[in-house]
Protein backbone atom coordinates (compact mmCIF):
# COMPACT_ATOMS: atom_id res chain seq x y z
CA UNK A 1 0.00 0.00 0.00
CA UNK A 2 1.00 3.02 -1.03
CA UNK A 3 -0.23 7.25 0.30
CA UNK A 4 -3.65 7.69 0.89
CA UNK A 5 -5.31 8.89 -2.23
CA UNK A 6 -7.68 11.47 -3.36
CA UNK A 7 -9.90 11.67 -6.72
CA UNK A 8 -11.34 14.79 -7.75
CA UNK A 9 -13.33 16.12 -10.61
CA UNK A 10 -12.78 19.48 -11.91
CA UNK A 11 -15.56 21.53 -12.60
CA UNK A 12 -17.66 22.93 -10.38
CA UNK A 13 -15.37 21.05 -7.20
CA UNK A 14 -12.17 22.65 -7.60
CA UNK A 15 -13.18 24.96 -10.90
CA UNK A 16 -16.02 27.05 -11.71
CA UNK A 17 -17.73 26.65 -14.87
CA UNK A 18 -21.80 26.75 -15.03
CA UNK A 19 -21.12 30.53 -14.19
CA UNK A 20 -18.96 31.45 -16.60
CA UNK A 21 -20.77 28.87 -19.36
CA UNK A 22 -23.31 31.08 -18.52
CA UNK A 23 -21.95 34.74 -19.13
CA UNK A 24 -20.48 33.19 -22.58
CA UNK A 25 -23.40 31.85 -23.34
CA UNK A 26 -25.80 35.53 -22.48
CA UNK A 27 -22.92 37.71 -24.14
CA UNK A 28 -22.33 35.65 -27.62
CA UNK A 29 -25.19 33.15 -28.36
CA UNK A 30 -28.23 34.98 -27.10
CA UNK A 31 -29.03 31.73 -24.62
CA UNK A 32 -30.12 32.09 -21.17
CA UNK A 33 -29.06 29.21 -18.63
CA UNK A 34 -31.90 28.83 -15.70
CA UNK A 35 -29.94 26.99 -13.15
CA UNK A 36 -33.40 26.21 -11.51
CA UNK A 37 -34.71 23.61 -14.45
CA UNK A 38 -33.29 20.45 -15.49
CA UNK A 39 -30.65 19.57 -17.82
CA UNK A 40 -32.92 19.29 -20.65
CA UNK A 41 -34.95 22.70 -20.18
CA UNK A 42 -31.94 24.57 -18.51
CA UNK A 43 -30.57 26.86 -21.41
CA UNK A 44 -33.56 28.51 -23.59
CA UNK A 45 -33.29 30.82 -26.73
CA UNK A 46 -33.68 34.36 -25.18
CA UNK A 47 -35.87 35.74 -28.25
CA UNK A 48 -38.01 32.79 -28.04
CA UNK A 49 -38.32 30.95 -24.98
CA UNK A 50 -37.22 27.51 -26.58
CA UNK A 51 -35.62 25.31 -25.22
CA UNK A 52 -31.74 24.25 -26.80
CA UNK A 53 -31.96 21.39 -27.97
CA UNK A 54 -29.46 18.48 -26.95
CA UNK A 55 -27.39 18.14 -29.61
CA UNK A 56 -26.83 21.98 -29.60
CA UNK A 57 -26.03 21.96 -25.74
CA UNK A 58 -22.99 19.56 -26.48
CA UNK A 59 -21.94 21.26 -29.40
CA UNK A 60 -21.87 24.59 -27.30
CA UNK A 61 -19.99 22.73 -24.42
CA UNK A 62 -17.58 21.13 -26.60
CA UNK A 63 -16.72 25.02 -28.16
CA UNK A 64 -16.73 26.57 -24.62
CA UNK A 65 -13.83 24.34 -23.74
CA UNK A 66 -12.27 24.64 -26.74
CA UNK A 67 -11.86 28.23 -26.10
CA UNK A 68 -13.23 29.81 -22.99
CA UNK A 69 -11.55 28.10 -20.75
CA UNK A 70 -9.64 31.27 -19.37
CA UNK A 71 -12.87 32.18 -18.03
CA UNK A 72 -12.96 29.71 -15.28
CA UNK A 73 -11.55 30.24 -11.80
CA UNK A 74 -11.08 28.32 -8.88
CA UNK A 75 -13.74 27.53 -6.09
CA UNK A 76 -13.27 29.39 -3.20
CA UNK A 77 -10.87 27.45 -0.86
CA UNK A 78 -9.92 24.62 -2.99
CA UNK A 79 -6.48 25.91 -3.60
CA UNK A 80 -5.26 26.17 -0.24
CA UNK A 81 -7.61 23.47 1.06
CA UNK A 82 -6.04 20.71 -1.49
CA UNK A 83 -2.43 22.02 -0.65
CA UNK A 84 -2.91 20.85 3.24
CA UNK A 85 -4.32 17.66 1.73
CA UNK A 86 -1.20 16.96 -0.46
CA UNK A 87 1.06 17.12 2.28
CA UNK A 88 -0.87 13.84 3.83
CA UNK A 89 -2.15 12.24 0.41
CA UNK A 90 -1.78 12.02 -3.12
CA UNK A 91 -4.31 13.30 -5.46
CA UNK A 92 -5.10 13.07 -9.22
CA UNK A 93 -7.80 15.08 -10.87
CA UNK A 94 -10.16 13.05 -13.15
CA UNK A 95 -11.85 15.62 -15.41
CA UNK A 96 -14.56 14.26 -18.47
CA UNK A 97 -13.53 16.29 -21.41
CA UNK A 98 -12.73 15.56 -24.72
CA UNK A 99 -8.83 13.98 -25.44
CA UNK A 100 -7.89 16.32 -27.85
CA UNK A 101 -8.35 19.09 -24.89
CA UNK A 102 -6.62 17.09 -22.20
CA UNK A 103 -3.50 19.10 -22.50
CA UNK A 104 -4.80 22.46 -22.39
CA UNK A 105 -7.07 21.50 -19.24
CA UNK A 106 -4.20 20.23 -17.32
CA UNK A 107 -2.50 23.53 -18.29
CA UNK A 108 -5.37 25.61 -17.29
CA UNK A 109 -5.55 23.66 -13.87
CA UNK A 110 -2.07 23.46 -12.98
CA UNK A 111 -1.79 27.79 -14.33
CA UNK A 112 -4.10 27.99 -11.18
CA UNK A 113 -2.44 26.88 -8.68
CA UNK A 114 -3.26 22.98 -8.14
CA UNK A 115 -0.23 21.27 -9.36
CA UNK A 116 -1.84 17.71 -9.49
CA UNK A 117 -1.79 14.95 -12.38
CA UNK A 118 -4.51 15.58 -14.34
CA UNK A 119 -6.68 12.28 -16.53
CA UNK A 120 -9.10 13.18 -19.25
CA UNK A 121 -11.49 10.52 -18.79
CA UNK A 122 -13.01 11.62 -21.92
CA UNK A 123 -16.57 13.36 -22.68
CA UNK A 124 -19.56 11.68 -20.61
CA UNK A 125 -17.96 8.66 -19.82
CA UNK A 126 -18.41 6.70 -16.26
CA UNK A 127 -15.32 7.55 -13.68
CA UNK A 128 -15.93 4.04 -11.96
CA UNK A 129 -13.19 2.01 -14.67
CA UNK A 130 -10.93 4.90 -14.23
CA UNK A 131 -11.27 5.45 -10.51
CA UNK A 132 -10.99 1.04 -10.55
CA UNK A 133 -7.66 0.91 -12.59
CA UNK A 134 -6.52 4.18 -10.50
CA UNK A 135 -6.44 2.03 -7.18
CA UNK A 136 -5.31 -1.39 -8.77
CA UNK A 137 -2.42 0.77 -10.19
CA UNK A 138 -1.87 3.01 -6.99
CA UNK A 139 -3.29 0.72 -3.93
CA UNK A 140 -3.55 3.36 -2.02
CA UNK A 141 -3.99 3.01 1.89
CA UNK A 142 -6.73 4.98 1.80
CA UNK A 143 -9.04 6.56 -1.20
CA UNK A 144 -11.48 9.39 -1.59
CA UNK A 145 -13.28 10.75 -4.76
CA UNK A 146 -15.03 14.31 -4.82
CA UNK A 147 -17.77 14.85 -7.83
CA UNK A 148 -20.47 17.01 -8.45
CA UNK A 149 -22.08 14.63 -10.62
CA UNK A 150 -24.64 11.91 -8.75
CA UNK A 151 -23.93 9.21 -12.41
CA UNK A 152 -20.19 9.42 -11.43
CA UNK A 153 -21.11 8.19 -7.66
CA UNK A 154 -23.20 5.53 -8.75
CA UNK A 155 -20.51 4.40 -11.11
CA UNK A 156 -17.60 4.63 -8.58
CA UNK A 157 -19.79 2.81 -6.07
CA UNK A 158 -20.38 0.10 -8.42
CA UNK A 159 -16.41 -0.22 -9.27
CA UNK A 160 -14.63 0.92 -6.92
CA UNK A 161 -16.76 0.27 -3.49
CA UNK A 162 -13.65 0.87 -0.97
CA UNK A 163 -13.65 4.66 -2.28
CA UNK A 164 -15.20 7.02 0.09
CA UNK A 165 -17.44 8.90 -1.83
CA UNK A 166 -17.79 12.62 -1.39
CA UNK A 167 -20.44 14.40 -3.38
CA UNK A 168 -19.63 18.34 -3.64
CA UNK A 169 -20.94 20.60 -5.56
CA UNK A 170 -18.86 23.78 -4.78
CA UNK A 171 -20.61 26.18 -7.33
CA UNK A 172 -22.82 28.28 -4.59
CA UNK A 173 -25.94 29.33 -6.95
CA UNK A 174 -26.27 25.85 -8.46
CA UNK A 175 -25.67 23.80 -4.91
CA UNK A 176 -29.32 24.59 -3.83
CA UNK A 177 -30.81 22.65 -6.96
CA UNK A 178 -28.77 19.80 -7.01
CA UNK A 179 -30.29 16.68 -5.06
CA UNK A 180 -27.74 14.95 -3.00
CA UNK A 181 -26.21 11.88 -4.47
CA UNK A 182 -27.76 8.62 -3.03
CA UNK A 183 -24.76 6.86 -3.46
CA UNK A 184 -21.94 9.31 -1.96
CA UNK A 185 -21.14 8.58 1.53
CA UNK A 186 -21.84 12.60 2.53
CA UNK A 187 -22.46 15.65 0.77
CA UNK A 188 -20.51 19.16 1.36
CA UNK A 189 -20.48 22.18 -0.83
CA UNK A 190 -18.05 24.23 0.23
CA UNK A 191 -13.90 23.17 0.76
CA UNK A 192 -13.49 24.04 4.42
CA UNK A 193 -16.04 21.61 5.84
CA UNK A 194 -14.82 19.40 2.78
CA UNK A 195 -11.14 19.14 4.31
CA UNK A 196 -12.26 18.55 7.56
CA UNK A 197 -14.55 15.66 6.59
CA UNK A 198 -11.36 14.10 4.78
CA UNK A 199 -9.16 14.65 7.48
CA UNK A 200 -10.87 13.32 10.00
CA UNK A 201 -11.18 10.11 8.02
CA UNK A 202 -7.25 10.34 7.34
CA UNK A 203 -7.05 10.65 11.42
CA UNK A 204 -9.14 7.90 12.03
CA UNK A 205 -7.53 5.36 9.24
CA UNK A 206 -4.47 6.27 10.93
CA UNK A 207 -5.40 5.72 14.60
CA UNK A 208 -6.07 2.06 13.23
CA UNK A 209 -2.51 1.47 11.83
CA UNK A 210 -0.94 2.85 14.86
CA UNK A 211 -3.17 0.13 16.97
CA UNK A 212 -2.43 -2.59 15.05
Amino acid sequence: MTRPLIISDCDEVLMHMVVPFRGWLEELHGIHFDFTQGFERALQHKDSGDPVERAQIWALLSAFFETEMHRQTPIAGAVEATARLAKRADIVIVTNIAETLGQARADQIHAHGLPYQVIGNGRGSAKGPTVARLIAERRPSLAFFLDDLASNHVSVARDAPQVWRLHMVGEPEMAPHVETARDAHARIDDWARTEAWITARLDEHDEVIAAI
